[in-house]
């Protein structure tokens, strides 16, 4: 029996194949390059692009579960769509899908709804699924660390309504066990899905808060410039995704990525320890510096 992971070799999938390693899972791992890959021994790396209709269907062959993660690219919706077809025609029945939370809400953002049109998608084509709803990542921040220590300001546009951000090695982690419960599971699990949170709600404030615990001296939270975020990203992406961002980020100032009643002490239950906290990644990647 054996995982297919897509998105392999990116932030959150090589945490997932990590930990699927050390359960003792037979892990394929889809990658552009297998040369480049990467990845712990054991895993067997196979060359496919989800946009590659042979490839894939090779990369299919006698797989039981899937992780479906999609990039944030203009073709994302394509992508998983084309996936999650050929995974049926190749016989996979169990499917677990890295998704956003409230993508059900934040409705003009792209990659947002692209991704809920995914979770209709494997609501209606029957998967033994489980749709995996992460906020914010918090190691997005590791690009802003020299914008904060160099001018003592924290420049994420978050608001004040607030994000439960989570660490990747979480998700990873999470998305490991839920691809495990899935393999081993004796008959078919009921469709799932679950918010992937981190133990604090975080305003834009209060994450400057903590970068000033940690480094000892005042951060500020300068505002909610969502122009200018989009501004500053373009200078690195392209303009689609920055703007995509910004829109991203303007529901951030009115929806906040709050989780529900439960999702943190549910998360703890199932990972058997705390979730991984903001103050503690901040004080971990400032102690590389």
């Amino acid at each position: 029996m054996t995982i297919l992971v897509t998105g392999a070799t990116g932030t959150v999938g090589r945490h997932v194949v990590e930990q699927l390693v050390k359960r003792g899972a037979d892990v394929r791992a889809l990658a552009r390059d297998p040369a480049k890959a990467n990845l712990p021994a054991g895993v067997t790396v196979v060359q496919g692009d989800l946009l590659d209709v042979d490839s894939i269907r090779s990369a299919f062959k006698g797989v039981s579960t899937l992780f479906l993660l999609n990039a944030v690219v203009p073709d994302e919706f394509t992508q998983a769509l084309i996936a999650l077809n050929v995974a049926r025609e190749a016989g996979v029945e169990r499917v677990v899908y890295l998704s956003v939370i409230h993508s059900d809400r934040y409705v003009n953002v792209p990659h947002f709804a692209g991704k809920f049109g995914v979770e209709r998608m494997i609501e209606q084509m029957g998967f033994n699924a489980t749709i995996l709803r992460p906020a914010y990542f918090m190691n997005n921040d590791v690009t802003i660390k020299d914008v904060v220590t160099g001018y003592g300001i924290y420049p994420m546009p978050i608001g004040s309504r607030g994000l439960a951000m989570i660490d990747v090695r979480d998700i990873g982690e999470i998305a490991a066990l839920e691809l495990i419960r899935r393999e081993r599971a004796a008959t078919p699990l009921p469709l799932a899905r679950i918010n992937l949170v981190g133990p604090d709600t975080l305003t834009g404030a209060k994450a400057a808060a903590v970068w000033s615990e940690v480094l000892g001296r005042t951060i500020a939270y300068p505002g909610d410039d969502t122009a200018g975020f989009e501004k500053n990203l373009r200078q690195f992406m392209p303009s689609w995704m920055a703007y995509d961002m910004r829109l991203m980020s303007e529901r951030f100032l009115t929806e906040g990525m709050v989780p529900e009643a439960g999702d943190v002490e549910r998360l703890t239950a199932l990972l058997g320890r705390p979730l991984r906290s903001y103050r503690d990644f901040v004080s971990e990647i400032t102690a590389t510096a």
